[in-house]
Protein backbone atom coordinates (compact mmCIF):
# COMPACT_ATOMS: atom_id res chain seq x y z
CA UNK A 1 0.00 0.00 0.00
CA UNK A 2 1.30 3.43 -0.94
CA UNK A 3 0.98 5.58 2.17
CA UNK A 4 0.09 9.29 2.13
CA UNK A 5 2.65 11.72 3.50
CA UNK A 6 0.57 13.19 6.34
CA UNK A 7 -0.98 11.48 9.34
CA UNK A 8 -3.32 13.65 11.37
CA UNK A 9 -2.60 13.03 15.04
CA UNK A 10 -5.10 11.16 17.19
CA UNK A 11 -5.85 13.65 19.96
CA UNK A 12 -8.14 12.63 22.77
CA UNK A 13 -10.58 12.58 24.12
CA UNK A 14 -12.83 13.47 21.19
CA UNK A 15 -10.66 16.27 19.74
CA UNK A 16 -9.69 14.03 16.84
CA UNK A 17 -13.28 13.01 16.26
CA UNK A 18 -14.89 11.43 13.21
CA UNK A 19 -15.51 14.80 11.52
CA UNK A 20 -11.83 15.76 11.62
CA UNK A 21 -10.60 12.33 10.53
CA UNK A 22 -13.11 12.24 7.68
CA UNK A 23 -12.07 15.71 6.51
CA UNK A 24 -8.42 14.71 6.38
CA UNK A 25 -9.08 11.35 4.73
CA UNK A 26 -11.18 12.87 1.96
CA UNK A 27 -8.15 15.02 1.10
CA UNK A 28 -6.07 11.89 0.47
CA UNK A 29 -4.14 11.92 3.77
CA UNK A 30 -4.56 9.67 6.83
CA UNK A 31 -7.32 10.84 9.16
CA UNK A 32 -7.17 9.45 12.68
CA UNK A 33 -9.86 9.29 15.37
CA UNK A 34 -8.90 9.21 19.02
CA UNK A 35 -9.90 5.94 20.65
CA UNK A 36 -9.80 7.38 24.17
CA UNK A 37 -13.04 7.07 26.18
CA UNK A 38 -15.23 6.57 23.12
CA UNK A 39 -17.80 4.66 25.19
CA UNK A 40 -18.18 7.67 27.48
CA UNK A 41 -18.30 10.10 24.57
CA UNK A 42 -21.02 8.06 22.87
CA UNK A 43 -23.30 7.99 25.90
CA UNK A 44 -22.87 11.71 26.53
CA UNK A 45 -23.53 12.57 22.90
CA UNK A 46 -26.72 10.54 23.14
CA UNK A 47 -27.73 12.28 26.36
CA UNK A 48 -27.45 15.74 24.76
CA UNK A 49 -29.84 14.58 22.06
CA UNK A 50 -27.39 13.35 19.41
CA UNK A 51 -27.39 16.58 17.33
CA UNK A 52 -27.54 15.71 13.64
CA UNK A 53 -28.47 12.09 14.43
CA UNK A 54 -24.96 10.86 13.63
CA UNK A 55 -24.59 8.47 16.57
CA UNK A 56 -27.96 6.91 15.85
CA UNK A 57 -27.07 6.56 12.16
CA UNK A 58 -23.83 4.78 13.05
CA UNK A 59 -25.58 2.49 15.53
CA UNK A 60 -28.10 1.55 12.85
CA UNK A 61 -25.15 0.12 10.90
CA UNK A 62 -23.82 -1.88 13.88
CA UNK A 63 -23.84 -5.64 13.14
CA UNK A 64 -26.18 -6.45 16.04
CA UNK A 65 -29.30 -4.21 16.11
CA UNK A 66 -30.34 -5.62 19.50
CA UNK A 67 -27.18 -4.19 21.09
CA UNK A 68 -27.70 -0.86 19.33
CA UNK A 69 -31.28 -0.69 20.59
CA UNK A 70 -30.19 -1.46 24.15
CA UNK A 71 -27.68 1.40 24.08
CA UNK A 72 -30.23 3.85 22.68
CA UNK A 73 -32.88 2.81 25.19
CA UNK A 74 -30.46 3.26 28.07
CA UNK A 75 -28.85 6.57 27.10
CA UNK A 76 -30.61 8.49 24.33
CA UNK A 77 -32.60 11.57 25.43
CA UNK A 78 -34.67 13.18 22.70
CA UNK A 79 -33.99 16.96 22.61
CA UNK A 80 -31.21 16.44 25.15
CA UNK A 81 -30.93 16.58 28.93
CA UNK A 82 -31.43 19.83 30.81
CA UNK A 83 -28.17 21.79 30.91
CA UNK A 84 -28.13 21.91 34.71
CA UNK A 85 -28.60 18.17 35.14
CA UNK A 86 -25.64 15.80 35.41
CA UNK A 87 -24.87 13.16 32.83
CA UNK A 88 -25.95 9.66 33.72
CA UNK A 89 -22.99 7.42 34.41
CA UNK A 90 -21.78 4.25 32.77
CA UNK A 91 -19.78 1.32 34.18
CA UNK A 92 -16.12 2.14 34.77
CA UNK A 93 -13.54 0.17 32.81
CA UNK A 94 -11.66 -2.55 34.66
CA UNK A 95 -10.29 -6.05 34.33
CA UNK A 96 -13.71 -7.74 34.59
CA UNK A 97 -16.09 -5.72 32.42
CA UNK A 98 -19.77 -6.61 32.32
CA UNK A 99 -21.33 -7.65 29.04
CA UNK A 100 -23.12 -4.29 29.02
CA UNK A 101 -19.80 -2.44 29.14
CA UNK A 102 -18.14 -4.64 26.51
CA UNK A 103 -21.09 -4.07 24.16
CA UNK A 104 -20.85 -0.33 24.72
CA UNK A 105 -17.09 -0.21 24.11
CA UNK A 106 -17.32 -2.25 20.91
CA UNK A 107 -20.29 -0.26 19.58
CA UNK A 108 -18.72 3.12 20.41
CA UNK A 109 -15.47 2.34 18.62
CA UNK A 110 -17.42 0.96 15.67
CA UNK A 111 -19.54 4.13 15.48
CA UNK A 112 -16.60 6.56 15.47
CA UNK A 113 -14.72 4.69 12.76
CA UNK A 114 -17.88 4.06 10.73
CA UNK A 115 -18.67 7.79 10.60
CA UNK A 116 -15.05 8.69 9.78
CA UNK A 117 -15.06 6.25 6.83
CA UNK A 118 -18.58 7.04 5.62
CA UNK A 119 -18.91 8.03 1.96
CA UNK A 120 -15.28 7.86 0.79
CA UNK A 121 -12.43 5.39 0.30
CA UNK A 122 -9.66 7.30 2.11
CA UNK A 123 -7.57 5.82 4.91
CA UNK A 124 -8.82 6.13 8.51
CA UNK A 125 -6.85 5.18 11.59
CA UNK A 126 -7.58 5.03 15.30
CA UNK A 127 -5.20 6.03 18.08
CA UNK A 128 -5.10 4.34 21.49
CA UNK A 129 -3.10 4.96 24.66
CA UNK A 130 -1.52 1.73 25.85
CA UNK A 131 -1.68 3.12 29.39
CA UNK A 132 -5.46 2.75 29.13
CA UNK A 133 -5.25 -1.03 28.95
CA UNK A 134 -8.60 -2.18 30.35
CA UNK A 135 -10.84 -1.33 27.34
CA UNK A 136 -8.18 -1.75 24.65
CA UNK A 137 -8.98 -5.21 23.27
CA UNK A 138 -12.73 -4.61 23.02
CA UNK A 139 -12.08 -1.16 21.53
CA UNK A 140 -9.80 -2.64 18.92
CA UNK A 141 -12.45 -5.15 17.87
CA UNK A 142 -15.10 -2.44 17.50
CA UNK A 143 -12.83 -0.38 15.27
CA UNK A 144 -12.00 -3.45 13.16
CA UNK A 145 -15.71 -4.23 12.72
CA UNK A 146 -16.01 -0.82 11.07
CA UNK A 147 -13.05 -1.50 8.76
CA UNK A 148 -10.40 0.72 10.37
CA UNK A 149 -7.31 0.92 8.16
CA UNK A 150 -4.60 1.69 10.73
CA UNK A 151 -4.19 1.18 14.46
CA UNK A 152 -1.79 3.54 16.24
CA UNK A 153 -0.82 2.87 19.86
CA UNK A 154 1.38 5.03 22.07
CA UNK A 155 2.14 5.71 25.76
CA UNK A 156 3.51 2.28 26.52
CA UNK A 157 4.99 -0.86 24.99
CA UNK A 158 2.18 -2.39 22.88
CA UNK A 159 4.00 -5.60 22.09
CA UNK A 160 0.84 -7.75 22.25
CA UNK A 161 -1.19 -5.72 19.74
CA UNK A 162 -0.05 -7.40 16.48
CA UNK A 163 -1.00 -10.83 17.83
CA UNK A 164 -4.34 -9.50 19.06
CA UNK A 165 -5.10 -7.97 15.66
CA UNK A 166 -4.39 -11.26 13.92
CA UNK A 167 -6.67 -13.19 16.29
CA UNK A 168 -9.47 -10.65 16.06
CA UNK A 169 -9.49 -10.83 12.26
CA UNK A 170 -10.66 -14.43 12.79
CA UNK A 171 -13.07 -13.62 15.61
CA UNK A 172 -10.96 -15.49 18.16
CA UNK A 173 -10.57 -14.74 21.89
CA UNK A 174 -7.58 -12.57 22.80
CA UNK A 175 -5.71 -11.66 25.95
CA UNK A 176 -2.95 -9.33 27.04
CA UNK A 177 -0.83 -9.05 30.15
CA UNK A 178 -2.03 -6.34 32.50
CA UNK A 179 0.69 -4.00 33.68
CA UNK A 180 0.74 -3.69 37.47
CA UNK A 181 3.24 -1.59 39.35
CA UNK A 182 3.83 -4.21 42.06
CA UNK A 183 2.44 -7.65 42.91
CA UNK A 184 2.96 -9.36 46.26
CA UNK A 185 2.01 -12.79 44.95
CA UNK A 186 4.31 -12.65 41.95
CA UNK A 187 1.57 -13.96 39.68
CA UNK A 188 0.73 -12.40 36.33
CA UNK A 189 -2.65 -10.88 35.59
CA UNK A 190 -4.29 -10.77 32.19
CA UNK A 191 -7.04 -8.93 30.36
CA UNK A 192 -9.19 -10.92 27.98
CA UNK A 193 -11.82 -10.33 25.34
CA UNK A 194 -13.95 -12.78 23.37
CA UNK A 195 -15.93 -11.41 20.39
CA UNK A 196 -18.52 -14.14 21.00
CA UNK A 197 -19.42 -12.50 24.32
CA UNK A 198 -20.62 -9.49 22.34
CA UNK A 199 -21.81 -10.84 18.99
CA UNK A 200 -23.58 -14.18 18.86
CA UNK A 201 -22.33 -14.71 15.31
CA UNK A 202 -19.11 -12.74 14.80
CA UNK A 203 -18.04 -12.19 11.19
CA UNK A 204 -15.86 -15.13 10.07
CA UNK A 205 -13.11 -12.75 9.01
CA UNK A 206 -12.26 -9.07 9.20
CA UNK A 207 -9.74 -7.02 7.20
CA UNK A 208 -6.42 -6.67 8.99
CA UNK A 209 -5.54 -3.04 9.75
CA UNK A 210 -1.96 -1.84 9.64
CA UNK A 211 -0.28 -1.43 13.01
CA UNK A 212 1.84 1.65 13.75
CA UNK A 213 3.21 1.90 17.31
CA UNK A 214 4.16 5.38 18.53
CA UNK A 215 7.67 5.37 20.00
CA UNK A 216 10.30 7.84 21.13
CA UNK A 217 13.48 5.77 20.84
CA UNK A 218 15.20 3.53 18.32
CA UNK A 219 15.62 0.82 20.97
CA UNK A 220 11.87 0.54 21.58
CA UNK A 221 11.17 0.69 17.86
CA UNK A 222 13.63 -2.15 17.29
CA UNK A 223 12.13 -4.24 20.08
CA UNK A 224 8.62 -3.92 18.68
CA UNK A 225 9.64 -4.62 15.10
CA UNK A 226 11.71 -7.67 16.01
CA UNK A 227 9.22 -9.19 18.45
CA UNK A 228 6.14 -8.70 16.28
CA UNK A 229 7.03 -11.23 13.55
CA UNK A 230 6.07 -8.81 10.81
CA UNK A 231 3.13 -7.31 12.70
CA UNK A 232 4.57 -3.78 12.79
CA UNK A 233 3.76 -2.13 9.46
CA UNK A 234 5.08 1.32 10.28
CA UNK A 235 6.26 3.57 13.09
CA UNK A 236 5.42 6.99 14.46
CA UNK A 237 8.64 8.49 15.84
CA UNK A 238 7.61 11.12 18.36
CA UNK A 239 9.91 13.76 19.79
CA UNK A 240 9.46 15.54 23.14
CA UNK A 241 7.84 18.64 21.59
CA UNK A 242 4.83 16.60 20.44
CA UNK A 243 1.50 17.30 22.10
CA UNK A 244 -0.31 15.30 24.76
CA UNK A 245 1.66 12.68 26.68
CA UNK A 246 5.43 12.55 26.18
CA UNK A 247 7.89 9.84 27.07
CA UNK A 248 9.88 10.90 30.15
CA UNK A 249 13.54 11.84 29.65
CA UNK A 250 15.92 8.90 29.65
CA UNK A 251 17.83 8.48 32.87
CA UNK A 252 17.16 10.55 35.97
CA UNK A 253 14.60 13.28 35.33
CA UNK A 254 15.86 16.81 35.89
CA UNK A 255 13.59 19.85 35.89
CA UNK A 256 14.20 23.28 34.42
CA UNK A 257 13.81 26.47 36.43
CA UNK A 258 10.18 26.54 35.20
CA UNK A 259 9.59 23.00 36.46
CA UNK A 260 9.58 21.20 33.10
CA UNK A 261 11.46 17.96 32.35
CA UNK A 262 14.79 18.58 30.66
CA UNK A 263 15.44 16.52 27.53
CA UNK A 264 19.02 16.06 26.43
CA UNK A 265 21.25 14.25 24.00
CA UNK A 266 20.21 10.83 25.33
CA UNK A 267 16.67 11.61 24.17
CA UNK A 268 17.71 12.34 20.58
CA UNK A 269 16.26 9.75 18.20
CA UNK A 270 18.73 7.74 16.13
CA UNK A 271 17.17 7.99 12.68
CA UNK A 272 19.95 5.90 11.14
CA UNK A 273 18.90 3.01 13.38
CA UNK A 274 15.23 3.68 12.61
CA UNK A 275 15.93 3.57 8.87
CA UNK A 276 17.76 0.27 9.30
CA UNK A 277 14.62 -1.41 10.65
CA UNK A 278 13.19 -1.43 7.13
CA UNK A 279 9.64 -0.28 7.92
CA UNK A 280 8.03 3.06 6.93
CA UNK A 281 8.18 5.70 9.63
CA UNK A 282 6.61 9.09 10.21
CA UNK A 283 8.19 11.87 12.28
CA UNK A 284 6.12 13.73 14.89
CA UNK A 285 6.75 16.67 17.19
CA UNK A 286 6.88 20.22 15.78
CA UNK A 287 6.68 19.03 12.17
CA UNK A 288 3.73 21.33 11.43
CA UNK A 289 5.49 23.85 9.21
CA UNK A 290 6.40 24.39 5.55
CA UNK A 291 9.60 22.60 4.73
CA UNK A 292 9.38 20.21 7.69
CA UNK A 293 7.80 17.54 5.51
CA UNK A 294 10.64 17.95 3.04
CA UNK A 295 13.14 17.56 5.89
CA UNK A 296 11.42 14.41 7.09
CA UNK A 297 11.44 12.86 3.62
CA UNK A 298 15.12 13.70 3.25
CA UNK A 299 15.79 11.87 6.55
CA UNK A 300 14.22 8.73 5.13
CA UNK A 301 10.75 9.13 6.63
CA UNK A 302 7.59 8.27 4.73
CA UNK A 303 6.01 11.45 6.04
CA UNK A 304 4.98 13.33 9.16
CA UNK A 305 2.33 13.15 11.86
CA UNK A 306 0.83 16.50 12.86
CA UNK A 307 -1.54 17.09 15.74
CA UNK A 308 -1.63 20.60 17.15
CA UNK A 309 -2.42 22.35 13.86
CA UNK A 310 -5.41 20.07 13.38
CA UNK A 311 -6.53 20.33 17.02
CA UNK A 312 -7.65 23.94 16.60
CA UNK A 313 -9.14 23.79 13.10
CA UNK A 314 -12.86 24.09 12.40
CA UNK A 315 -13.47 20.34 12.11
CA UNK A 316 -11.88 19.26 15.39
CA UNK A 317 -14.03 18.33 18.37
CA UNK A 318 -12.49 21.00 20.62
CA UNK A 319 -14.93 23.60 21.95
CA UNK A 320 -15.19 26.51 19.51
CA UNK A 321 -14.55 29.18 22.15
CA UNK A 322 -11.31 27.48 23.21
CA UNK A 323 -10.16 27.28 19.58
CA UNK A 324 -10.96 30.93 18.90
CA UNK A 325 -9.22 32.07 22.09
CA UNK A 326 -6.08 30.11 21.20
CA UNK A 327 -6.01 31.53 17.67
CA UNK A 328 -6.28 35.07 19.07
CA UNK A 329 -3.45 34.32 21.49
CA UNK A 330 -1.28 32.99 18.67
CA UNK A 331 -1.93 36.20 16.75
CA UNK A 332 -0.83 38.16 19.83
CA UNK A 333 2.09 35.74 20.44
CA UNK A 334 0.81 34.97 23.95
CA UNK A 335 0.27 31.19 24.22
CA UNK A 336 2.13 29.30 26.90
CA UNK A 337 2.60 25.54 26.80
CA UNK A 338 3.92 23.84 29.91
CA UNK A 339 5.28 20.29 29.95
CA UNK A 340 3.85 19.22 33.28
CA UNK A 341 5.77 16.29 34.79
CA UNK A 342 3.08 15.58 37.41
CA UNK A 343 -0.39 16.36 36.04
CA UNK A 344 -1.14 13.05 34.34
CA UNK A 345 -2.12 10.09 36.54
CA UNK A 346 -0.20 7.92 34.06
CA UNK A 347 3.11 9.27 35.34
CA UNK A 348 4.03 10.46 31.83
CA UNK A 349 4.78 14.17 31.30
CA UNK A 350 1.95 15.95 29.49
CA UNK A 351 1.84 19.26 27.66
CA UNK A 352 -0.77 21.63 29.05
CA UNK A 353 -1.89 24.90 27.45
CA UNK A 354 -2.36 27.79 29.86
CA UNK A 355 -5.85 29.11 29.12
CA UNK A 356 -8.00 31.38 31.35
CA UNK A 357 -11.00 29.76 33.06
CA UNK A 358 -9.61 26.25 32.65
CA UNK A 359 -7.91 23.80 34.99
CA UNK A 360 -4.59 24.60 33.35
CA UNK A 361 -4.68 28.22 34.57
CA UNK A 362 -2.42 28.70 37.57
CA UNK A 363 -4.26 28.05 40.81
CA UNK A 364 -7.63 27.14 39.30
CA UNK A 365 -7.21 23.40 39.75
CA UNK A 366 -6.63 23.88 43.48
CA UNK A 367 -10.32 24.72 43.87
CA UNK A 368 -11.56 21.48 42.30
CA UNK A 369 -12.71 18.73 44.64
CA UNK A 370 -10.61 15.66 43.94
CA UNK A 371 -12.83 12.95 42.50
CA UNK A 372 -12.24 9.98 40.17
CA UNK A 373 -15.54 8.88 38.71
CA UNK A 374 -14.56 8.10 35.10
CA UNK A 375 -11.53 5.94 35.80
CA UNK A 376 -9.76 5.57 32.45
CA UNK A 377 -6.36 6.42 33.91
CA UNK A 378 -6.67 4.34 37.07
CA UNK A 379 -3.89 1.89 37.86
CA UNK A 380 -4.42 -1.74 38.81
CA UNK A 381 -2.98 -3.05 42.05
CA UNK A 382 -3.03 -6.41 43.76
CA UNK A 383 -5.18 -6.99 46.85
CA UNK A 384 -3.98 -9.22 49.72
CA UNK A 385 -6.19 -12.05 48.41
CA UNK A 386 -4.50 -11.90 45.00
CA UNK A 387 -7.41 -10.19 43.24
CA UNK A 388 -7.11 -6.76 41.63
CA UNK A 389 -8.24 -3.34 42.76
CA UNK A 390 -8.10 -0.03 40.91
CA UNK A 391 -7.00 3.38 42.14
CA UNK A 392 -6.12 6.81 40.75
CA UNK A 393 -3.57 9.26 42.20
CA UNK A 394 -5.86 12.13 41.11
CA UNK A 395 -8.66 10.79 43.33
CA UNK A 396 -9.27 11.83 46.93
CA UNK A 397 -5.95 11.42 48.68
CA UNK A 398 -7.27 9.33 51.57
CA UNK A 399 -8.86 6.87 49.14
CA UNK A 400 -5.63 6.49 47.19
CA UNK A 401 -3.45 5.98 50.25
CA UNK A 402 -6.02 3.65 51.86
CA UNK A 403 -5.57 1.36 48.87
CA UNK A 404 -1.81 1.30 49.40
CA UNK A 405 -0.84 4.14 47.08
CA UNK A 406 2.04 6.40 48.11
CA UNK A 407 0.98 9.89 49.13
CA UNK A 408 3.84 11.42 47.15
CA UNK A 409 2.26 10.04 43.96
CA UNK A 410 -0.78 12.28 44.51
CA UNK A 411 1.19 15.53 44.42
CA UNK A 412 0.27 17.64 41.40
CA UNK A 413 -1.98 15.00 39.83
CA UNK A 414 -4.98 16.30 37.88
CA UNK A 415 -8.17 14.65 36.66
CA UNK A 416 -7.49 14.46 32.94
CA UNK A 417 -10.60 12.38 32.27
CA UNK A 418 -13.07 15.05 33.39
CA UNK A 419 -10.97 17.90 32.02
CA UNK A 420 -10.71 16.35 28.56
CA UNK A 421 -14.46 15.75 28.41
CA UNK A 422 -15.00 19.43 29.19
CA UNK A 423 -12.64 20.33 26.29
CA UNK A 424 -15.18 18.93 23.84
CA UNK A 425 -18.28 20.46 25.41
CA UNK A 426 -19.42 17.40 27.39
CA UNK A 427 -18.53 18.38 30.99
CA UNK A 428 -20.08 16.78 34.04
CA UNK A 429 -22.36 18.95 36.19
CA UNK A 430 -21.63 18.61 39.91
CA UNK A 431 -23.56 19.52 43.04
CA UNK A 432 -24.79 23.12 43.25
CA UNK A 433 -24.43 23.50 39.49
CA UNK A 434 -20.63 23.36 39.44
CA UNK A 435 -19.47 22.41 35.93
CA UNK A 436 -16.17 20.62 35.29
CA UNK A 437 -13.63 22.88 33.61
CA UNK A 438 -11.47 22.07 30.56
CA UNK A 439 -7.83 21.04 30.77
CA UNK A 440 -6.35 21.78 27.34
CA UNK A 441 -3.35 19.90 26.00
CA UNK A 442 -1.38 20.56 22.80
CA UNK A 443 2.14 20.55 21.36
CA UNK A 444 4.84 23.20 21.49
CA UNK A 445 4.52 24.31 17.88
CA UNK A 446 1.71 26.87 18.13
CA UNK A 447 3.22 29.52 15.88
CA UNK A 448 2.34 27.41 12.83
CA UNK A 449 -1.28 28.26 13.61
CA UNK A 450 -0.46 31.91 13.02
CA UNK A 451 1.17 30.98 9.71
CA UNK A 452 -2.06 29.31 8.58
CA UNK A 453 -4.64 31.74 9.91
CA UNK A 454 -2.81 35.04 9.52
CA UNK A 455 -3.36 38.13 11.64
CA UNK A 456 -7.04 38.85 11.07
CA UNK A 457 -8.98 35.57 10.84
CA UNK A 458 -10.70 33.66 13.63
CA UNK A 459 -10.68 30.16 12.18
CA UNK A 460 -9.21 27.82 9.59
CA UNK A 461 -10.01 24.42 8.09
CA UNK A 462 -8.33 21.03 8.04
CA UNK A 463 -7.98 21.38 4.28
CA UNK A 464 -5.99 24.60 4.76
CA UNK A 465 -3.68 22.76 7.16
CA UNK A 466 -3.01 20.08 4.55
CA UNK A 467 -2.28 22.67 1.85
CA UNK A 468 0.08 24.44 4.26
CA UNK A 469 1.93 21.24 5.17
CA UNK A 470 2.32 20.15 1.56
CA UNK A 471 4.04 23.38 0.48
CA UNK A 472 7.72 23.25 -0.34
CA UNK A 473 8.18 19.49 -0.65
CA UNK A 474 9.70 19.38 -4.14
Amino acid sequence: MKLPKIIQGGMGAGVSDWRLARSVSTRGQIGVVSGTALDLILVRRLQVGDPGGHMRRALEAFPDPVIADRILTRYFIANGKDADRPFAGKPMVGNRPSRQLEELIVAANFAEVYLAKEGHDGLVGINYLHKIQAPLLASLYGAMLAGVDLVLVGAGIPIEIPRAIESLTRGEPVESKLQIRKTESGKEHFLSFDPRNVLETPPPSLPRPLFFPIVSSASLAGLLVKKSNGGVNGLIIEGPTAGGHNAPPRGKTELSAEGEPVYGQRDAIDLVAINALGVPFFLAGSYGGPGRLKEALAAGAAGIQVGTLFAFCDESGMRADIKHDLIRRCQDKQPRVFTDPLASPTGFPIKVLSVPDTLSEAGVYDGRQRKCDLGYLREAYELPNGNLGWRCPADEIHLYTKSGGAIEDTVGRKCLCNGLMANIGLPQVRAEGIVELPLVTCGDDLQSIFQVVGSDRKSYTASEVIDYLLTVIE
